[in-house]
C-alpha cells in the first residue's frame, strides 16, 4: 500500500523465543460448534502455563464481541474473520509467544489462507474431531436446537458445510478421550516435535 512500510523491531522472534525458552507458534483448533475446541483450548492453555510456557486464547465468541463484532455468519464474513484472527495471531507469534485459537473455521482454503501467513514451523492444525450427533447431543449453547428451529441461519454442520481438515497436524477425538487425555495428546505432540521441552 502507498506510504506503508513496513517497521522491523529492534528486538526480534527469536530474541523472544531465547528469553522464554520455547518456541512460539499457533494451535489452530478447528472442529464443529460443540466438539470441545474452547474447552480443549483452554486445558491446554492452562497446562503449558503450568510448564512455564508464555500462551494466550484467543476464543471466537470472544473475538465475535471486539475485534471482528461488524462481521456476521456468511461465507464472506467467515473468511474475513478467520483473516483477521490470521494476523493477529501471527503478531503472538512474533511475540515469541504460543497462541491458541478456538474458531469453527469451517472452510479449508481459509485455514491455509493462515498457515500461508506463517513460517512452515509456526501453525499446527488441530482437528478437535466429534460426530455432528454428539456435537447436537451436548450442544452447550442451544445453537443446534435453534438451528433445527430455522432459528439460525448458514449453521455449521446443518446448513452450512464443515470441511474435515485433509492434513491437519494432530487430530483429538473428544469423544473417545477424557479432557486429560485430550491434553496429554497436545502436549506430547508439542514435545515430540520439540515445541516445548520435554520432561526434565
Amino acid at each position: 500500500m502507498a506510504n506503508i512500510v513496513w517497521h522491523h523491531t529492534t528486538i526480534t522472534k527469536e530474541d523472544r523465543r531465547a528469553r522464554n525458552g520455547h518456541h512460539s507458534a499457533v494451535l489452530w483448533f478447528t472442529g464443529l460448534s460443540g466438539s470441545g475446541k474452547s474447552t480443549l483450548a483452554n486445558a491446554v492453555s492452562k497446562k503449558l502455563f503450568e510448564l512455564g510456557v508464555q500462551n494466550y486464547v484467543l476464543d471466537g465468541d470472544n473475538i465475535r464481541h471486539g475485534l471482528n463484532k461488524d462481521l456476521g455468519f456468511s461465507a464472506e464474513d467467515r473468511t474475513e474473520n478467520i483473516r483477521r484472527i490470521g494476523e493477529v495471531a501471527k503478531l503472538f507469534v512474533d511475540s515469541g509467544q504460543f497462541v491458541l485459537t478456538a474458531f469453527i473455521s469451517p472452510f479449508e482454503r481459509d485455514r491455509q489462507l493462515v498457515r500461508q501467513l506463517l513460517e512452515a514451523d509456526e501453525f499446527i492444525e488441530i482437528y478437535v474431531k466429534c460426530p455432528l450427533e454428539e456435537c447436537e447431543k451436548r450442544d452447550p449453547k442451544g445453537l443446534y436446537k435453534k438451528a433445527r428451529n430455522g432459528e439460525i441461519r448458514e449453521f455449521t454442520g446443518i446448513d452450512s458445510p464443515y470441511e474435515e481438515p485433509s492434513s491437519p497436524e494432530l487430530i483429538v477425538e473428544t469423544h473417545l478421550y477424557s479432557l486429560e487425555e485430550c491434553v496429554n495428546q497436545v502436549i506430547a505432540y508439542l514435545r515430540h516435535h520439540q515445541r516445548i521441552k520435554g520432561e526434565k
